[in-house]
């Protein structure tokens, strides 16, 4: 039973000792962040701000504003409300569509016929 205790005086000895070089590890630790600049102040456990949809678009649209008096000159600008209506797609004629299959087909004809001389 003598054995057990002072093996566990031993440990508690040596655990002081470890905690006192974790100490020690995180002063200097903190020491070198704050000659450095990376420290943690300033860090805290608040939730971050939950901002709402139509509060976002509100700020997007008067970002959007200030860019563009910024870009022509800080002339004031009518911000414009976005509209439901999706672009218009531009449509290609059945002549331009008959056009570029054609020019396709002799593109690939002239490819084949390469490969088939190459063979």
């Amino acid at each position: 039973m003598g054995n057990l205790g002072s093996a566990l005086q031993q440990l508690h000895a040596e655990r002081k000792k470890a905690q006192l070089q974790v100490e020690t590890l995180d002063q200097a630790i903190s020491v070198i962040e704050s000659i450095n600049g990376s420290g943690t102040f300033g860090q805290t456990n608040q939730p971050t701000r939950t901002i709402s949809a139509a509060s976002r678009r509100k700020m997007a649209l008067a970002q959007r504003a200030r860019w563009a008096r910024a870009k022509n000159g800080s002339l004031p600008v009518a911000v414009a409300k976005p509209t439901a209506s999706a672009p218009v797609k531009r449509t290609m004629s059945a002549a331009a569509r008959r056009k570029i299959a054609a020019f396709q087909r002799a593109r690939w004809a002239k490819v084949k016929a390469l490969q088939k001389k190459a063979a």
